[in-house]
C-alpha cells in the first residue's frame, strides 16, 4: 500500500475507544485529520463552552491554524496560550503563568482548557485546568506518539520540580481525547520512537500477543500505514482497562509505570534534557526491568534480551552507556529512586516481570540488590 493510499484509508470513521469511569467518562477518538473535525466533537460534547488553547510554539507553526479553522467552523469561541516546547515549560513558573492567562481570559467553570501538544503541554495545560477556578473542563488534543497513547489518557496532570518528576499535579480527568495519527506524520524520527517505547510498554504489561504483533508490524506503525492506528487503538485500549480498574494508582494502574523507575531516575540524572527523551529513558528502563527480573529470578535471560532486542531494531536506546556524557554513579541514582513518587513510607516499588505481558508490582525490592544491580549496569 502506497501513502496516499494509506491515508485514505485512514479517514474513514475513526475508532473510539470508551474510557469507563461512571458519570466522567469520555472517549478517545482515533484517526487522520481529527483535528480537522475537533469543533463539530467538543461542540457536541460542551455546547456553548468557550476554549482556551494551550499549545507550545512548535506545534502552533505546525498546526494551530487547522485547529483554529475548526472551532470557528463550528462557531466556538477561543483564546490561544503558547509556551515554550520543552520539558522545561513543566515548571512554576510555567503554570502560574498559564494559569493567570486563563484568569485574564476569564475563562469559567463550564468552559475547557484545549491541550494541544505532547505530554508536556498535556501535563501543563491538564494540571492548570484541574486547579484553575477549582477545575474547568478539559480537552486533550495530544500530537505525539507518547501522549497520543499514554500522557493525555487517565487523568494525570503534572509538572517537574528539583526534585524529581511530575512531583506536582493532580489527577483530571479530560472529557475528551482526539488523537490524530495523521499529525505524527511531522514528528521527527527520534521523536517517534521516543513514544513508540509506551507502545512496547502496554505490550509488556499484559498482552503478549500485541508483543508478537509489534515485532512484525512496527515498520508499518512507523510508515503511518493502517497498522499506525491499530497500534495506538490497542495502546489506549489497554490504558482505559487499567485506568477503568484503578482511576488514582492505588493498585494495578502501578502497572503503567514500568521500566519508568528506572527511566525517570535516569531523565533526572540528565537535568530533563535532550540528552534523554523520556520515551528513551522508558525503552532502557524497561529493559532494565526485565534484566532486573531475571537477576531476581523473576524471569528468563531469553525474554529479556528479546525486549532489548526489539528495541534496538526500532532504533531506541537500550542500555545506559547509550546516554551521552557523564551520570552519577549507582549511589547517585538510588537517590533518585527513593524520591520517585513509586516509593510507599521508605520501601522502593518496582515493577517487574515474570516474562513479556506478564508485569507485576513488587513492593518491597531490596534497596542494596537494586544499587547493585546499578552500579553493574554502570560498569558495563
Amino acid at each position: 500500500m502506497n501513502d496516499d493510499a494509506a491515508a485514505e484509508s485512514q479517514k474513514a470513521t475513526p475508532t473510539i475507544i470508551p474510557v469507563d469511569l461512571g458519570d466522567r467518562s469520555y472517549d478517545i477518538v482515533i484517526g487522520r485529520d481529527t483535528i480537522e473535525t475537533a469543533g463539530e466533537e467538543i461542540a457536541q460534547r460542551l455546547p456553548g463552552a468557550r476554549l482556551a488553547v494551550v499549545t507550545d510554539a512548535t506545534v502552533a507553526d505546525l498546526h494551530l491554524s487547522t485547529l483554529t479553522k475548526s472551532l470557528d467552523a463550528s462557531g466556538i469561541e477561543h483564546v490561544e496560550i503558547v509556551v515554550q516546547p520543552g520539558e522545561g515549560s513543566k515548571s512554576f513558573a510555567t503554570l502560574e503563568s498559564v494559569i493567570d492567562d486563563l484568569l485574564a481570559a476569564r475563562i469559567e467553570r463550564a468552559d475547557a482548557v484545549l491541550a494541544f501538544g505532547g505530554g508536556v503541554v498535556g501535563d501543563l495545560a491538564g494540571f492548570a485546568a484541574g486547579v484553575v477556578l477549582r477545575g474547568v473542563h478539559l480537552i486533550q488534543v495530544p500530537t505525539t506518539l507518547l501522549a497520543q497513547i499514554d500522557s493525555s489518557v487517565g487523568g494525570k496532570t503534572g509538572i517537574n520540580t528539583p526534585r524529581g518528576k511530575n512531583l506536582a499535579g493532580v489527577f483530571h480527568q479530560p472529557d475528551l481525547v482526539l488523537a490524530d495519527s495523521g499529525v505524527l506524520d511531522s514528528l521527527p524520527p527520534r521523536i517517534f520512537n521516543a513514544g513508540y517505547a509506551e507502545v512496547a510498554k502496554y505490550a509488556m504489561i499484559r498482552d503478549a500477543e500485541f508483543f508478537d504483533w509489534l515485532e512484525n508490524n512496527w515498520r508499518a506503525v512507523a510508515a503511518g500505514w493502517p497498522e499506525r492506528d491499530e497500534a495506538i487503538a490497542i495502546a489506549c485500549g489497554g490504558k482505559a482497562e487499567i485506568v477503568a480498574e484503578d482511576e488514582r494508582e492505588k493498585g494495578q494502574r502501578a502497572l503503567l509505570n514500568l521500566g519508568h523507575t528506572f527511566g525517570h531516575a535516569l531523565e533526572a540524572a540528565t537535568g530533563y534534557s535532550d540528552r534523554l527523551l523520556h520515551g528513551e529513558g522508558v525503552a532502557i528502563g524497561m529493559v532494565l526491568a526485565h534484566e532486573f527480573s531475571f537477576r531476581l529470578g523473576y524471569c528468563s535471560q531469553e525474554e529479556a534480551s528479546r525486549v532489548a532486542a526489539h528495541l534496538i531494531d526500532v532504533g531506541l536506546p537500550t542500555r545506559i552507556q547509550d546516554i551521552r556524557g557523564d551520570l552519577p554513579d549507582a549511589a547517585a541514582l538510588m537517590r533518585h529512586i527513593a524520591q520517585d513518587k513509586k516509593v510507599k513510607r521508605g520501601k522502593l516499588t518496582f515493577i517487574l516481570t515474570r516474562g513479556i505481558g506478564q508485569a507485576f508490582i513488587a513492593d518491597d525490592v531490596p534497596g542494596e540488590a537494586a544499587e547493585a544491580f546499578l552500579k553493574e549496569k554502570l560498569d558495563s
